[in-house]
C-alpha cells in the first residue's frame, strides 16, 4: 500500500460528492473540490471554490423568523474545461456510464505531491475511442495560481476535436441541500473586457453585501491548436479551442488561472493582479516542480510517521487536508479555521471551537501559523467585547459561531428532518468558547515561549475571557461559592432544564471547572510580563487590584457539582431519567442523532442522562491529571485516579458519541486505562470521513477539527508529549498496535528535535545547531539535552492515572464502540435546517 495515496479504480456517482471533498486541492489562500472540470453543479457534482475569509451575507425568513447568515462565498470556477471529437457528444461522465461508454476510470490523490490525477477511457456513440489524462494542483508555492493539464489521445480515430476552457461566476452556494431555499446567490457581475493576449481569460465579481471585489484570470494553451475564439456571456467567458488529433499521437492543452481578491496585500486591482500572474505564470511542468518542492519542504517540518501502513495513509491524508486549509500563507490573511475546512459549505464556512483541537499539532511545527489563527480571535476582541456589553457584562464574550466580523452567527432555529418541525436551538449558549480560546493562547505560550504575542495581544484575549466569567459567575452567600447559570456546556443534547421556559444550565462542570483554570492562568500571563507591559495593560483595560482580587476569589471558590461520587454534568444531573439504550438502539439501530428521535416522539433528550459528545469528560482532554487534580483542590474538592475512574466510567455508557470529536476525546482518555477500546475508538475518527461514517455529510466538507485532532492524537497521547513550564515533559502511551513512532518538532525556538518511540524506549535527538540545551521530563527524571545529542531510556510500561474504568458495568453502551453513522458536534442543524 502506498501511504500517500487516496486512488478510486471506478466512478461511482453516488459517491462523487465525498471524492470531491477528499480531493479537494487548496493551499491556505484558496482550495477548489476535486470535482471533474467538465462537469456543472447538479446532481453526483458540485464544483466549489472558497477564498479564505471571504464570507457574504444574506437575510431570509425562516419559519416566521427573520434571519441573516453569513455565508463563505463560493467563488468563481475556474476549473470548466470539457472536450469532443468533432460532431460527437461531450464529454459527460455519468451519461457515458449509463450508456456503458465508460471504458475505465481512475482518480488518484497523491497528498505527498499535492497533485489530482484522472485517467478516463471513453467510447462515443460514433464508435471513436479517446483517451483523457488530467493532473490538477492549486500552487503551494504560489498561494495565487492553480493549473490544470488535460492530454487527450484519440486511441483510433483522426480528426478535429473541441475543448471550451472557461471561467464561470455564475456559481451559488448550492451544496448543501438543507440550506436550500436560502438565498444562494452571493456574486454580483460586472462587464470585464477582455485582455488583448488571445491566450487570456478575465472574470470579475463582487459579493453582494460585503463587497469583496473577486477576479479570477486563465491562459489556456494547447499543443496542437488550429483555431481558437473567445465568447462572453453575463458571469461567464471562454475559450473555444479546435484541436487537430491524430490516431495514438497525444495533444495536451494546459490551463493556468490566477485568483485574486480586493482584500489582498500589495495589489493596486486585483484584474490587472490577476491577468498578469496568469500570464507570467510559467508552463503546466514548471508550475510543478515549484509547487512539489513546497509540499517537500511541508512535509519536512510535519514528520509523523508510523509503522502501521493504513494508519499512516489516513494521518498524511489529515495533515493534507490541514495544510490545505492553513499553510504559511495564511499567515498575512485575516481567516479562522472553518469547522469543514475550505472543502465545502457545510456549517456555511463558520468558525468553531474547533481550534482547540487544531492548534497544538501547529504550534509544535508551524507556530506562526499557530500565531496567525489566535490573531483571528484578537481582531475579533472588540466584537466579542460588545457582545458581553449587550448581555450586560464585562471582558468578552465570544461567538460559538464566528465569520467575517466577530458577531454571533449560531442559527436560532433548525429543522428536525424526522418530525419536519422548526425548532429553537440555544447553541449561542456555549459560552465555553471563549474559554478554549484563552486556553489555546496559552497553550500557544507554554509551546513557544512568544512572550511578545502574550504581551502585546494574547494575555489582552485572556483577561478578558477571564473578566467576563468573573462578570458572569454570582456568588451564593448560602455556600460561600460562585455560580454560573444560564450556559450550554459541549453537550448540545441538553439546553435547558423540563418544565422550565428559559433556556440554558446551571453550572456546568466543564465551564467552571475551566473558568477557574482560566482565571488563574490570566493571571499567571500577567505576571510572566515585563513590569512596564503589566502595568501599560492594566492600565488600558482599567484592571483594578479589586477586579484581581475578584479573579482570585472566583477561582478559588467556583462550584462543580457531584453526585454519586462523580462530577456531575450540570446541576440537577442526577434528577434525571435513565435512559432505555437497548430499547431505543433495537428500534432505530443507529442513534446518535438522538435528539431527533426524541423530538419527533414528543420527547427530549433533556429529560435524560444522554449527552451527545464527551462534555464533563472534555476536562480530562483539555487538562492533564495534575492540572486537573490541582484545580479541584485548590477549590476544596475530593480530586485525584478513584474520582477520575468513576467519573469516565459513569459517562462513557451515557454518550451516544454524536460527535467524530467525542469519539476522539474517549480514544484519548481511554488510551491511559484500556488500550484496546481506546485504540478502536481512534481508528473510528480516523477513518470516519475517508468511510464516510456521517451517511453524506463528510461531502458537505471535511470534518478538519477531527482530521487534526487524530494527528494531535497520536502526537500527545501515543508520544505523550506536552509542554507545561519550561520542560518538554513525556510520557508516551504507544498502542500495542503501533510498533514505532518518529516525529518532529519544533519547541521554544527550537526547530529540530526529533523524538522516537518504540515499545521498548524512547529517545529524543536535539539536532546541530541549535542556540540552547532544552529540558525534558520523563518519569521522575528531568535532563538537559545539549544541541547535537542524544537522550534516550527505556520505555517504562505500565498504567497511568486514573484508575482502571469498567465501564461495562455500566450497561447502556456496552461494547457498542464501532458503528456506523457518527454525526458532527455542532447544535443542530445550521439555520437553513
Amino acid at each position: 500500500m502506498n501511504r500517500w495515496i487516496l486512488s478510486y479504480d471506478d466512478y461511482d456517482p453516488g459517491t462523487e460528492r465525498l471524492r470531491e471533498a477528499l480531493c479537494t486541492l487548496g493551499n491556505g489562500y484558496f482550495a477548489t473540490r476535486g470535482a471533474a472540470p467538465e462537469s456543472p453543479a447538479g446532481g453526483a457534482h458540485y464544483p466549489g471554490t472558497y477564498i479564505a475569509g471571504c464570507y457574504d451575507r444574506q437575510a431570509a425568513e425562516v419559519a416566521g423568523r427573520h434571519i441573516d447568515n453569513a455565508d463563505l462565498v463560493n467563488m468563481p470556477n475556474w476549473l470548466p474545461l470539457a472536450f469532443r471529437a468533432a460532431d460527437g457528444e461531450w464529454l459527460d461522465i455519468d451519461h457515458a456510464q449509463a450508456s456503458g461508454r465508460l471504458l475505465s476510470y481512475r482518480q488518484e490523490l497523491d497528498v505527498r505531491r499535492g497533485v489530482l490525477t484522472r485517467l478516463v477511457r471513453v467510447r462515443d456513440s460514433r464508435g471513436r475511442t479517446s483517451r483523457v489524462a488530467q493532473r490538477r494542483i492549486v500552487s503551494m508555492h504560489d498561494p495565487h495560481l492553480a493549473a490544470l493539464e488535460t492530454t487527450v489521445v484519440a486511441e483510433d480515430w483522426s480528426g478535429t476535436a473541441q475543448i471550451v476552457s472557461a471561467l464561470d461566476g455564475r456559481v451559488v452556494n448550492a451544496g448543501v441541500a438543507r440550506y436550500r431555499g436560502l438565498p444562494e446567490a452571493h456574486l454580483k457581475h460586472t462587464k470585464t473586457a477582455q485582455p488583448d493576449d488571445p491566450e487570456l481569460l478575465l472574470l470579475r465579481t463582487r459579493t453582494n453585501s460585503s463587497d469583496i471585489g473577486i477576479a479570477v484570470a486563465a491562459r489556456t494553451r494547447a499543443s496542437a491548436q488550429t483555431a481558437a475564439t473567445r465568447r462572453s456571456e453575463h458571469g461567464w467567458t471562454g475559450h473555444d479551442l479546435t484541436l487537430d488529433l491524430r490516431e495514438g499521437v497525444p495533444v495536451t492543452v494546459e490551463k493556468v488561472a490566477a485568483v485574486f481578491t480586493s482584500r489582498d496585500h500589495a495589489v493596486e486591482e486585483c484584474g490587472r493582479a490577476a491577468l498578469a500572474a496568469a500570464a507570467d505564470a510559467g508552463g503546466f511542468d514548471a508550475l510543478l516542480e515549484r509547487h512539489t518542492s513546497a509540499w517537500s519542504r511541508l512535509w519536512r517540518r510535519c514528520q509523523l510517521s508510523v509503522d502501521h501502513a493504513e494508519v499512516q495513509r489516513a494521518l498524511n491524508l489529515h495533515i493534507f487536508h490541514l495544510m490545505q486549509t492553513v499553510s504559511e500563507h495564511s499567515v498575512n490573511l485575516d481567516a479562522g479555521v472553518p469547522a469543514r475546512g475550505l472543502h465545502g459549505e457545510a456549517y456555511r464556512g463558520h468558525v468553531f471551537w474547533d481550534e482547540l483541537f487544531i492548534l497544538p499539532f501547529l504550534t509544535m511545527r508551524f507556530p506562526q501559523i499557530a500565531r496567525a489563527l489566535l490573531m483571528y480571535r484578537w481582531r475579533r476582541l472588540p466584537a466579542a467585547r460588545r457582545a458581553a456589553a449587550a448581555a450586560g457584562r464585562r471582558g468578552a464574550m465570544y461567538p460559538w459561531q464566528s465569520a467575517a466580523d466577530g458577531r454571533e452567527e449560531t442559527q436560532r432555529v433548525h429543522l428536525n428532518p424526522r418530525s419536519g418541525r422548526w425548532l429553537t436551538d440555544h447553541s449561542h449558549l456555549q459560552r465555553h468558547v471563549g474559554l478554549a480560546i484563552a486556553l489555546n493562547v496559552w497553550r500557544y505560550y507554554e509551546a513557544t515561549g512568544d512572550i511578545e504575542f502574550l504581551g502585546e495581544h494574547g494575555t489582552e484575549i485572556m483577561l478578558e475571557v477571564a473578566r467576563f466569567f468573573a462578570d458572569l459567575a454570582d456568588y451564593d452567600r448560602s455556600t460561600d461559592r460562585y455560580r454560573i447559570h444560564g450556559v450550554m456546556g459541549p453537550d448540545e443534547y441538553h439546553d435547558a432544564y423540563p418544565g422550565r421556559d428559559e433556556p440554558g444550565l446551571d453550572n456546568n462542570a466543564y465551564t467552571n471547572v475551566l473558568t477557574a483554570w482560566v482565571l488563574r492562568r490570566s493571571l499567571d500571563a500577567l505576571a510572566a510580563l515585563p513590569e512596564d507591559r503589566r502595568k501599560e495593560l492594566r492600565e488600558r483595560l482599567t484592571l483594578t487590584r479589586q477586579e484581581i482580587i475578584r479573579f482570585e476569589d472566583v477561582a478559588r471558590k467556583m462550584h462543580v457539582p457531584f453526585h454519586d461520587g462523580v462530577i456531575s454534568q450540570f446541576d440537577g444531573y442526577a434528577e434525571l431519567k435513565e435512559l432505555d439504550w437497548a430499547g431505543y438502539r433495537e428500534r432505530y439501530g443507529d442513534i446518535r442523532r438522538l435528539d431527533r428521535i426524541l423530538e419527533a416522539e414528543g420527547d427530549s433528550p433533556n429529560h435524560y442522562k444522554a449527552s451527545k459528545q464527551a462534555d464533563v469528560l472534555m476536562l480530562f482532554y483539555v487538562l492533564s491529571p495534575g492540572e486537573l487534580d490541582d484545580v479541584l483542590r485548590q477549590l476544596g474538592y475530593e480530586h485525584g485516579p478513584a474520582l477520575a475512574a468513576r467519573t469516565i466510567g459513569y459517562y462513557l455508557p451515557r454518550t451516544c458519541d454524536g460527535s467524530t470529536l467525542s469519539s476522539l476525546v474517549h480514544a484519548w482518555i481511554l488510551a491511559r486505562t484500556d488500550g484496546d477500546t481506546a485504540w478502536n475508538l481512534f481508528l473510528e475518527s480516523l477513518f470516519s470521513d475517508i468511510n464516510d461514517a456521517q451517511h453524506g455529510t463528510t461531502g458537505e466538507g471535511v470534518h478538519l477539527g477531527a482530521m487534526a485532532g487524530t494527528v494531535d492524537l497520536v502526537q500527545r497521547c501515543h508520544a505523550g508529549i506536552s509542554t507545561r513550564g519550561r520542560t518538554l515533559q513525556l510520557e508516551p502511551r504507544l498502542p500495542t498496535a503501533i510498533g514505532e513512532l518518529r516525529l518532529g518538532l519544533r519547541y521554544r525556538g527550537h526547530w529540530g528535535i526529533d523524538m522516537t518511540c518504540r515499545q521498548d524506549l524512547i529517545r529524543v535527538t536535539l539536532r546541530p545547531g541549535a542556540t540552547s540545551p532544552i529540558r525534558v521530563s520523563y518519569r521522575a527524571e528531568e535532563t538537559e539535552i545539549q544541541p547535537g545529542a542524544t537522550w534516550e531510556r527505556p520505555l517504562q510500561h505500565g498504567r497511568t492515572e486514573p484508575a482502571q474504568v469498567d465501564v461495562a458495568l455500566q450497561g447502556p453502551r456496552n461494547g457498542l464502540w464501532s458503528r456506523p453513522g457518527v454525526t458532527d458536534g455542532r447544535g443542530g442543524d445550521p439555520s437553513a435546517e
